[in-house]
């Protein structure tokens, strides 16, 4: 339709019709009320000027009253006694009033007793309740505490167990120096770990780790524990000097020397034109074949140069 053509038109429309629908709704359930027959507004009254009558004839004026000739009337014995005991049956009335009121002060003490004790109990139940409340927090302060203090315990056993662990450890890596029975302390020898390298039978003084050097004349010495020397060889310098050098060596199961590092402790000549040949004459000594041997074992050639040669 045209005159729904633009979304704010029906967006008005819709939000229109919503609202009529709800006003529909209220005046429904909450609108004007009205009863029916209408409620009547008190009682009718028969129109008359006096508090007696009597007949149909319903007059529309005032009617004219008639004096009464009645003579008086004597009281007879029997209301002259009645009225006598008229006094009589009053002060009775008031005498047992009293009592009436003591009734009463007694029935406003009784529920005010009551109240008292109900006051009492509540207030007793109040005290028991909190005592309750007081023990329970006390409870669960003592086993927060005790939660506490055992929590404390098992990180201090923990930590024990980590510095034992760490002291076992530190033991294994210094080859059980702290569990020796010397009284002598420091460390000396050529490997990453701590304690005394050499042998209980050696000379402290001695350049050695491995074995003994060889005796004699000769040009030099070896040493690998547990091996047996194959081959050996040695390269000549190609200079005029003189001296020792001590190559440090690394050995397989085979036998064969897979490293070398010359001038280690030891050496007197730490000259160019000496400790590659020493590096060289390392690498053509030959150990046996050991298959329970490590896999990498350390030892040392020592190399003597002369003049001369």
């Amino acid at each position: 339709m045209a005159f729904l053509d633009t979304r704010h038109k029906k967006k008005s429309l819709t939000l229109t019709t919503l609202l009529l629908s709800i006003l529909l709704l209220v005046l429904f359930y909450i609108g004007l009320t009205y009863m029916d027959p209408p409620i009547e507004n008190g009682i009718s009254v028969n129109f008359g000027t006096t508090d007696f009558g009597n007949g149909r004839v319903q007059p529309k004026e005032k009617v004219q009253s008639e004096p009464m000739d009645t003579p008086p009337v004597e009281p007879t014995k029997q209301e002259v006694a009645e009225a006598e005991e008229i006094p009589e049956k009053v002060q009775e009335e008031v005498k047992e009033a009293p009592a009436e009121k003591v009734l009463t002060q007694e029935d406003e003490e009784s529920i005010k007793i009551k109240q008292a004790q109900e006051a009492k109990k509540k207030a007793d139940a109040a005290v028991a309740e909190q005592k309750r409340k007081a023990e329970e927090a006390e409870k669960k302060a003592k086993a927060e505490a005790e939660r506490i203090a055992q929590q404390k315990r098992e990180a201090e056993e923990k930590a024990k167990q980590e510095q034992e662990a760490k002291k076992k450890k530190l033991d294994e890596l210094m080859g059980g120096l702290n569990k020796s029975e010397g009284t002598a302390s420091g460390s000396e020898g050529d490997d990453n770990r701590a304690g005394d390298k050499g042998s209980p039978d050696g000379d402290p003084y001695a350049t050695s780790y491995y074995g003994s050097p060889g005796s004699g004349s000769g040009t030099g010495g070896y040493g690998l524990n547990g091996r047996s020397l194959v081959n050996k060889g040695k390269v000549p310098q190609e200079c005029n000097e003189s001296g020792r050098v001590v190559v440090k060596i690394t050995v397989d199961r085979s036998g064969k020397v897979i490293k070398a590092e010359p001038g280690v402790r030891g050496t007197t000549n730490n000259s160019p034109c000496l400790l590659e040949p020493a590096r060289k004459t390392a690498f053509m000594h030959k150990w046996n074949l050991d298959s329970n041997a490590p896999s990498q074992q350390i030892g040392f050639v020592v190399v003597n140069f002369k003049l001369g040669e």
